[in-house]
């Protein structure tokens, strides 16, 4: 069973049904197996309208489906996150941080299992900000690390911290170079990807309601973070990359950078610009997609 999904919980298995709460879904109200059983690929992402337009844009690479139609919500019963799914792709919100996306995960992770599924790749295509990179690049994450630079999640469970490995797959990750190499369309990267608390202090924003820092220091917080191998900055990827090792899940990270914070704090691209950027991660992961399953 290596090639399932693995779930660190011997309680599940007392349970008469599991009730799947953010997701408005549950093993005693729809058949698991028959609804994702054949998912091979789960996408996620911050926003709902973003990740609808990226089962639009598989859907048509794939070939599944008439051009412009329109794709269910799987998560209509709830405002919580948003589900979509084409072949065997599935496309899913998480909203913004750790916090949230944690959530979701949880729920991910039981549906997946409880679908049976195997050899499932997760990918989180996303936005962040850049250190070092001009705007529009786009990093492959090696590893996520704290805002101290370690490669680790810090969690406080019963009361006592539990650290865990924040390490994300090494073959996949060249396996996507190579496919942005392939593509041959922007800058792309490997490398470190910084994942804090919060967008504004916990990044070394001086635009903040809250800033109790000079500019000089932030700056030299940010090279030191590029020194150390930091590439971008998110909210998400720690607890993402924690929680897929654990479940024994192939995982990656795909963001552009919108801009490059050694240079400001503020989005000032134009709108046409940022939309163009945040396609970028789609198309890299669609070309993967197509690739594995030998439609390129």
């Amino acid at each position: 069973r290596e090639n399932f999904i693995h779930l660190c919980n011997p309680h599940l298995e007392k349970m008469k049904e599991d009730i799947l709460y953010h997701f408005a879904l549950g093993t005693g109200t729809h058949d698991f197996p028959t609804l994702f059983g054949d998912v091979k690929f789960v996408c996620v992402g911050g926003s709902p309208s973003r990740m609808k337009a990226f089962i639009a844009y598989i859907a048509e690479e794939l070939g599944l489906g008439s051009p412009g139609c329109d794709h269910p919500n799987i998560c209509a019963g709830t405002d919580r996150y948003a589900m979509y799914k084409v072949g065997p792709v599935l496309s899913v919100s998480h909203g913004m941080g750790i916090p949230s996306i944690s959530i979701m995960l949880h729920e991910l992770i039981k549906l997946l299992y409880h679908a049976k599924c195997s050899d499932i790749t997760i990918i989180r295509i996303g936005t962040s900000g850049g250190i070092g990179l001009e705007p529009g690049s786009v990093v492959i994450t090696r590893q996520s690390v704290d805002a101290t630079f370690k490669p680790q999640l810090e969690q406080v469970v019963l009361g006592k911290t539990v650290i865990r490995s924040t390490n994300l797959d090494e073959q996949l990750a060249k396996e996507l170079m190579q496919c942005s190499k392939e593509i041959g369309q922007f800058n792309t990267v490997i490398g470190n990807t910084m994942c804090t608390l919060d967008f504004y202090e916990g990044q070394g924003r001086l635009d903040g309601a809250i800033c109790l820092y000079d500019e000089e220091e932030k700056l030299q917080y940010l090279k030191n973070a590029y020194d150390s191998g930091v590439r971008n900055i998110e909210m998400e990827s720690s607890v993402f990359a924690a929680m897929c090792n654990l479940s024994g899940v192939k995982a990656a990270v795909v963001c552009v950078t919108l801009l490059n914070r050694l240079e400001g704090d503020q989005i000032s691209s134009s709108h046409d610009i940022l939309v163009e950027y945040q396609q970028r991660p789609q198309k890299l992961v669609g070309y993967f997609i197509k690739k594995s399953l030998r439609k390129v």
